[in-house]
């Protein structure tokens, strides 16, 4: 019976492939059976084409019904399982012998097993799907196995159905003769079971509405027990019929309507409308992005020549060299035909390189002013967009904004945010926008009067094909002012300033090594704000001086309560870095120092140099470890190992910094004059190690040599740092005297001559 039932299963779509055929029983009773109730669930009636019937649902497959475990039911009698078995021999063998197939469905169907149920399920629809002109469909007896089978598996709902299908199968296949020499059985008489209910019905005249499956089908309802099952399927009956006239082998339409919740439903519009939303819009604003409907004002070109107030060579101070070679460019731009009388052609592209603020910007406004001719100006950032495409359309048109003049300047600041180095991980448009670039630098010739200027501060972070030759090919350095230019930059500007008699810019220049354009300009402007909001006629020295201070240290924290033992600490603190500075040779020299909050420092010790510093020496860079490591030994030897604060993690930063780069950068270290980039991964784990000893025995070196220097000199220490809690701050002159024991001016005498000023508040 299995192979019977698993050659039904074989042509649904199941899953993993059908057993070989063989006995129902041949190995033990219903072995199969799990395999069966599953399988089973795949072989509903299906509709033919033929027949309009929509059948309500199909068995489905459940996990319940594969995963539940069930108590093993009993197993027949080995008599039994050899009497099913020839049954079921000889009904194999005689396939349209009627008498054979019931007399194995009732000896199915009496074993009472639900295994037995399914195995007549699955001959019956295995014949009904692949030979349905069986005369075996036209027997009311088996009909009747069959839907009693359905109902005892607990599918009364599928009997419906299984009435509808018999019908149309019938009317398709009329029974033209036996196929036997046993008649078939009859309406009025089954063999072998003349109670039966079919045969009882058959004695009284037949409804002429019903067919003779629907009444079997009521029969094995009413006989289930269900209150109210038979009059239920009779008005369904009745129903249906009636909606189709009455005529029993027209097929009735049947249509399912799913029932969906309407969260779902709103979730999947909420979602489409989003999503078709966000589409809409970037569509939406890419066409307005490049149509320009939507800008404000009358259409406009994207750019234009910047005006302004017209800037001279001679408002540049500090960058003589990078003038003079701006020079060509002007002489050029006055007359392009003046350089091509020999042969020769000037570069179309200038690349300022500098630290920030040295003024890059301002060179190349007074190349244009000293040109006279339109200066256009965009940023690396103008051109990057979301947008694929923006980026190099942006390119396009400051490029012909500046072809329509006669002669023009295209300065293009932070260079490195468009022209950086391409790589594979780059974006598509990013890539775009750099060949535009490249395109349109080499689009224009030299003879049509237009200069690109450019300015990054970081030049080795540029594509090579942006600084080839016949692009950015002349590349100019803007350093950081030297003394002469710092005193020519704070005249400059100076001169809308009312100063004292005792502002000196060559002191103030002399004071302000490292300080760039913009950090001088900064520091005359605070200053200036300073003098005001104390209410004095004019801006003197003692302004200036606090500017540069508030510049280096940061704003002072007058208003924080600064515990008494805390300040003594940090006075002890600061008090080791001036003295280390003060008696290590190759120090920078000691500028001031405070013991109260600046920035985010709790104290600071400022060095200046006596000059500008091109270059320094091993003994140089020695001296700065010592002076960063005296903080922490001075709190070492006067409060002990175990009391040292984390006050010093700023210093040892910087001392840290400081021996890693002696030994990889500078080759200061027994490892020799050997560069080690940190990020290579070639370096050996040997060589790592041996790095990081070297980087500790710097560090310890510079310890030991700021202990000796401060516990010789640990009286000088205590009247450093009681000086510096009674005056706060201390400039190297005072310090000086501090140290010596010489008495210099009391805070009382100090607050007495601010407040004697005539300008104070």
């Amino acid at each position: 019976m299995l192979s019977s039932f698993l050659a039904a299963c074989r042509a649904r779509p199941i899953p993993f492939p059908a057993p070989q055929s063989r006995s129902f029983f041949s190995t033990s009773p219903f072995f199969a059976a799990g395999l069966r109730g599953s399988l089973r669930l795949c072989t509903s009636p299906r509709p033919f084409p033929t027949s309009q019937l929509i059948l309500p649902q199909s068995r489905h497959l459940s996990l319940g019904s594969i995963f539940s475990r069930q108590k093993a039911s009993p197993s027949p009698s080995p008599h039994v399982v050899v009497e099913i078995s020839k049954l079921e021999a000889e009904a194999d063998v005689n396939r349209h012998d009627i008498q054979k197939q019931i007399t194995l469905f009732q000896a199915l169907v009496s074993t009472n097993f639900k295994q037995s149920y399914e195995v007549v399920i699955s001959r019956w629809e295995k014949m009904c799907e692949f030979d349905p002109a069986s005369p075996l469909l036209h027997s009311a007896e088996a009909f009747r196995l069959y839907l009693t089978c359905l109902a005892n598996t607990g599918q009364s709902a599928s009997v419906f159905p299984a009435v509808r299908r018999r019908d149309v199968l019938i009317a398709a296949h009329p029974l033209v003769a036996p196929a036997s020499a046993n008649p078939p059985a009859t309406n009025t008489k089954d063999s072998g079971d003349s109670n039966s209910p079919a045969s009882s019905s058959s004695t009284t005249e037949p409804s002429p509405v019903l067919s003779e499956s629907q009444i079997i089908g009521q029969s094995v309802l009413a006989s289930t027990g269900r209150p109210g099952a038979s009059d239920s399927f009779s008005h369904r009956l009745s129903t249906a019929l009636d909606s189709r006239g009455g005529t029993q082998l027209d097929p009735i339409p049947v249509v399912i309507q799913q029932n969906k919740s309407w969260g779902s439903s709103l979730i999947r519009f909420v979602l489409s409308l989003a999503v078709g939303s966000f589409f809409f819009l970037v569509i939406l604003s890419v066409f307005f992005e490049n149509t320009g409907l939507m800008k404000a004002g009358p259409a406009k070109a994207q750019f234009e020549p910047t005006e302004g107030k017209t800037v001279k060579f001679s408002d540049v101070h500090g960058v003589d060299e990078a003038k003079e070679e701006l020079q060509d460019v002007v002489e050029f731009l006055k007359d392009p035909t003046a350089f091509a009388t020999l042969g020769g052609k000037l570069t179309k592209g200038i690349l300022l390189t500098g630290s920030p603020g040295t003024g890059k910007t301002m060179l190349a406004r007074a190349v244009a002013g000293e040109a006279g001719v339109p200066f256009f100006f965009a940023s690396g950032s103008d051109f990057e967009e979301m947008f694929v495409g923006v980026g190099a359309k942006r390119v396009r048109e400051l490029f012909a904004a500046a072809r329509k003049k006669d002669r023009a300047i295209i300065f293009i600041d932070e260079l490195d945010a468009v022209g950086g180095k391409r790589s594979s991980r780059d974006q598509q448009y990013m890539k775009q926008t750099l060949n535009q670039l490249l395109v349109e630098m080499d689009g224009f010739q030299q003879t049509e009067g237009i200069i690109v200027i450019a300015a990054t501060n970081f030049p080795q972070s540029l594509d090579q094909a942006l600084v080839r030759p016949g692009r950015f090919d002349r590349i100019i350095a803007v350093p950081l002012p030297d003394i002469r230019g710092r005193a020519q930059i704070l005249k400059h500007h100076m001169k809308g300033v009312v100063t004292g008699k005792d502002v000196d810019t060559k002191i103030l220049a002399r004071g302000t090594p490292g300080f760039s354009g913009a950090d001088l300009q900064n520091m005359v402007n605070q200053a200036a704000i300073q003098a005001s909001k104390e209410h004095a006629t004019e801006v003197s020295l003692r302004h200036f001086e606090w500017a540069k201070d508030r510049i280096l240290m940061g704003a002072e924290g007058k208003s924080r309560f600064i515990d008494p033992k805390n300040k003594l600490a940090t006075a002890y603190h600061e008090g080791g870095h001036a003295l280390v500075a003060l008696y290590t040779e190759g120090a920078m020299p000691l500028h001031k120092v405070t013991c109260i909050p600046r920035g985010h420092a709790l104290g600071y010790t400022s060095q200046l140099p006596e000059g500008d510093r091109n270059s320094i020496s091993l003994k140089e860079y020695l001296a700065q470890i010592d002076v960063s490591m005296g903080g922490r030994v001075a709190e070492e030897l006067i409060y002990g190992p175990d009391n040292v604060t984390s006050g010093a993690s700023s210093d040892i930063r910087h001392a840290t910094d400081t021996a890693r780069a002696m030994v990889t950068h500078w080759g200061f270290s027994k490892l020799g004059p050997v560069f080690y980039d940190p990020r290579d991964g070639t370096l050996s784990s040997r060589r790592k190690d041996e790095i990081e000893e070297e980087v500790t025995n710097l560090i310890l070196g510079g310890q030991g040599r700021a202990t000796t220097i401060l516990t010789s000199r640990i009286e000088e220490l205590h009247r450093l740092a009681h000086a510096l809690v009674e005056h706060e701050t201390l400039d190297a002159d005072e310090v000086r005297k501090v140290i010596k024991g010489e008495p210099i001016r009391n805070i009382s005498q100090v607050l007495e001559e601010e407040l004697s000023q005539p300008n104070a508040e």
